[in-house]
């Protein structure tokens, strides 16, 4: 295991978070529009906004990301954390560094006083399910999703 410096995400790491995110939704089949990356990014410099990003740097290059908002909700009295994206570079798998993002963010959630972290995958991401499996158990959830072009069901 290598060691991770984990911190937020800087305006000097766009390039590399730019990147990342590539691969990221390159994985997940998802052409994004340029202003959806943009904005996103926006967002994670904005102090004003939910989103926050943190990132992973080994050896001075950042090797992974974990992109997050923290929100009010209607089951908690105190925020919770949506763990929204976690990505990190293939050469840099398996030492530890999504480990440490989520380690990381489980650590803020006792700071912060967050009610809890949540987090989804595909069914059949079986390598990041194996690194989730440790941390915690998937609850059966599952997720619908409707958007405006979604024509209801007759």
């Amino acid at each position: 295991m290598v060691t991770a410096l984990i911190r937020a995400a800087l305006p000097s790491d766009e390039p590399v978070w730019r990147a990342l995110w590539r691969g990221y939704c390159d994985f997940y089949s998802v052409p994004l529009p340029p202003e959806a990356t943009q904005r996103t990014w926006q967002r994670i410099l904005d102090p004003d906004s939910a989103v926050m990003c943190i990132v992973a740097e080994i050896d001075g290059r950042v090797r992974g990301f974990a992109n997050c908002v923290v929100h009010e909700n209607t089951w908690e009295t105190q925020p919770v954390c949506y763990l929204e994206d976690l990505f990190v570079a293939e050469e840099a798998r398996r030492h530890g560094v999504g480990s440490a993002l989520i380690e990381w963010l489980r650590n803020a959630m006792r700071a912060e006083g967050w009610a809890r972290i949540y987090w989804m995958t595909r069914e059949d991401n079986t390598r990041a399910r194996r690194l989730y499996d440790r941390f915690t158990q998937a609850d059966g959830f599952v997720r619908y999703v409707l958007r405006p072009a979604t024509a209801p069901a007759q």
